[in-house]
């Protein structure tokens, strides 16, 4: 074959990788926690199923317990309706606690965790890792690269896949900037970043006022991981010491738009769940308004 019929073939090709490539990217959205008017989990995945969303964060933020045959059973119906899974561990973990007891009981609570999204099939526990507790961040980073390995090697002895998603947080006092995150992730394996847009947002007065400040975040992400997205987003209240409560969409502060925007360009699988106090309304919301782009 003659070189410029060969390049020519070869520039086809590329285009041909580069469109399939788009082609197969995912965006799922949905709520944290089960709809208004649930009357059980899996009724929660046919409301999740009939508002046309494709993801559900299932909240054990206060106790990690489901019988197992309900979970399978929760599981199963999520993968017949095609909701993709996540769950989010008690709000108690702090790796680099004072106290030993809480550390070993941060521990366990990531495990019990994890058991329960095994056997319904989430592929990502999400958790707030710990506070700086008066040490320094490097010392507090230490703690949780510390506290993972422990429930890494315990989740493989018992044959535990799910990611350990740490969430970026939103109160200056608390661990987990983007930063912190991506050094865990460099040493622990099986351990994602869990963007909170509003906990960024708040935690730094304010970030997000163009689609380029949220791209920018992105690509920040895409330095330290490029697999599957997973994504929280709520409009925030916020004061000089960070996050104060969450909003509802329609307070755009930050403005969703400009995620919406930035979204419609991203080449990877992502989720976004929805944080605000309308939980699935407006995770329905900004499901509509990536589409209209």
């Amino acid at each position: 074959m003659a070189r410029e019929g060969r390049n020519c073939l070869l520039k086809d090709q590329s285009r041909i990788y580069y469109i399939e490539s788009i082609m197969r990217v995912m965006l799922y959205f949905g709520p944290a926690g089960y709809p208004e008017g649930s009357k059980s989990p899996i009724d929660a995945l046919e409301i999740v199923h009939r508002l046309g969303l494709n993801a559900l964060e299932v909240q054990f933020v206060r106790q990690a317990r489901m019988e197992e045959r309900k979970a399978r059973s929760f599981g199963s119906r999520a993968e017949e309706l095609g909701i993709l899974l996540s769950a989010h561990a008690p709000y108690y973990i702090n790796f680099n606690s004072v106290k030993r007891t809480t550390v070993n009981k941060s521990v366990e609570w990531v495990l019990r965790t994890a058991r329960i999204a095994d056997q319904m099939g989430a592929w990502v526990i999400v958790f707030h890792a710990a506070s700086y507790s008066g040490k320094s961040p490097r010392r507090a980073t230490n703690a949780v690269i510390r506290g993972l390995q422990r429930c890494k090697e315990l989740m493989e002895e018992e044959g535990l896949n799910s990611k350990l998603g740490l969430e970026t947080m939103g109160k200056k006092g608390t661990w987990g900037t983007l930063a912190e995150i991506g050094e865990v992730i460099k040493v622990v394996e099986g351990v994602v970043p869990v963007v909170d847009f509003g906990h960024i947002h708040a935690r730094s007065n304010g970030y997000f006022g163009s689609a380029g400040d949220f791209r920018e975040i992105i690509d920040e992400v895409e330095a330290i991981y490029d697999d599957h997205m997973h994504c929280h987003f709520s409009c925030i209240e916020y004061t000089d010491a960070g996050e104060k409560r969450h909003l509802p969409l329609a307070a755009k502060d930050p403005d969703f738009s400009f995620l919406a925007e930035v979204l419609t360009g991203i080449h990877r699988n992502a989720t976004v769940i929805s944080e605000t106090p309308l939980l699935e309304k407006d995770a329905l919301r900004m499901k509509n308004m990536v589409g209209s782009i």
